[in-house]
C-alpha cells in the first residue's frame, strides 16, 4: 500500500470517527439535558430542540413492525450495507475525494443511528427547522451527516454532467 493510500485511508477513518463522535456527543447531551418531547427554542421558533425517541427509520417508518423484523430490517441489513460501504471506501482506488468524503459522511451518519438503535433501542432525534413553508421532521446530527453526504454526491454528479455535456459539444 502506498503512502498516499495510507494517508487517504487515515483521513477517511478520521472523517468517519468525527461524524460518529459529533452525532453521539450531541445525542448524549440531549438525552441527559432535555426531557422527552420538551421543546427549547434556539432561534425564535425557526430552530428548536425537541427530544424524541424514534423506534423506526426515517420519519418513524417501520416503528410498528414486530421487534424481530424491525431489528433485522433496521439494524442488521443497514449494518451489513454500511460494513460493505466501509470496505468499498477503504479498498477502492479510483474514488474521487468528493466521493470519498460523501461516502464517509453518509456511512458515519448511518453508523451513528444504528449504534443508537442497537444500544438504546431507539434513535434520539432532537432538531426541528421551521422556516414557514419549509419545515422538517425532527432529526439528529447523524441525519445531517447523511444529507451532507448525499448533497456532495448530487453536486459532484451535476458537475460531472456539465463537464461531460461540455465535452460532447
Amino acid at each position: 500500500m502506498t503512502t498516499d493510500r495510507i494517508i487517504r485511508n487515515i483521513l477517511i477513518v478520521f472523517i468517519l470517527i468525527a461524524n460518529i463522535g459529533c452525532d453521539q456527543i450531541s445525542k448524549r447531551i440531549v438525552r441527559d439535558e432535555i426531557g422527552e418531547y420538551e421543546t427549547i427554542s434556539l432561534v425564535k421558533d425557526h430552530l428548536t430542540l425537541t427530544k424524541v425517541e424514534n423506534t423506526g427509520a426515517f420519519l418513524s417508518v417501520g416503528s410498528t413492525l414486530p421487534d424481530s423484523i424491525k431489528f433485522f430490517l433496521l439494524s442488521i441489513v443497514p449494518l451489513l450495507a454500511l460494513s460493505f460501504g466501509i470496505v468499498y471506501l477503504l479498498r477502492r482506488k479510483n474514488l474521487t475525494w468528493v466521493s470519498s468524503l460523501a461516502l464517509s459522511f453518509a456511512i458515519g451518519g448511518g453508523i451513528g443511528n444504528i449504534y443508537d438503535r442497537v444500544v438504546h433501542g431507539s434513535v434520539t432525534d432532537f432538531l426541528h427547522i421551521n422556516l414557514g413553508p419549509l419545515q422538517t421532521g425532527i432529526f439528529n446530527m447523524a441525519d445531517v451527516s447523511i444529507m451532507v453526504g448525499m448533497l456532495l454526491f448530487f453536486v459532484q454528479s451535476l458537475i460531472n454532467k456539465k463537464v461531460i455535456t461540455s465535452r460532447l459539444r
